[in-house]
């Protein structure tokens, strides 16, 4: 019998991400697939809902609005910092670790960069945008008890941390 995608199972997909503008942000055709725990918050919701019940060989397109996918985007995560704060190679788009208000990491992009003033902002580049990706299902098979435990698949192309 066939296994189908659900929580507790290890699921090797490739996919494509477009954004609404048709530009390409991600895909996995071509490179290694990506291989997740189904249900452990490894992909995002609005992916990980649509692919549940699915089995090897499906193809599926799944539209995932931005509040399943990395969030609407918040005006408020955004500050200005001197550019005398950042390396000299300094570029939009860059991503940068700090510590939040808690001192709990988390990383911020670099917006805009106007003369002397960097903005950095706490949304994800891909925050407020809908994810439309097509995704192919090439294996699924039950997590071992050391991927549940750790949250994540181990294995061919699946134990490197995020």
């Amino acid at each position: 019998m066939k296994l189908a995608i659900a929580d507790g199972h290890v699921v090797t997909i490739h996919y494509r991400l477009t954004l609404d503008d048709g530009s390409i942000a991600d895909q996995s055709f071509g490179g290694d697939p990506l291989v997740y725990l189904h249900g452990a918050q490894n992909i995002v919701p609005g992916l990980e809902r649509q692919l549940l019940g699915k089995n090897v060989g499906d193809k599926l397109d799944a539209i995932v609005p931005a509040n399943e996918g990395y969030g609407d985007y918040d005006p408020a995560a955004e500050q200005a910092v001197p550019k005398s704060q950042f390396p000299p190679e300094v570029a939009v788009g860059m991503a940068f670790q700090t510590r939040g208000r808690n001192n709990q990491p988390m990383t911020v992009w670099v917006r805009t960069i106007k003369g002397d003033k960097v903005t950095i902002t706490a949304n994800h580049p891909m925050a407020g945008q809908n994810l439309n990706f097509h995704v192919e299902v090439l294996e699924v098979r039950r997590a071992t008890a050391d991927e549940k435990k750790h949250g994540h698949a181990h294995g061919p192309g699946g134990h490197h941390h995020h």
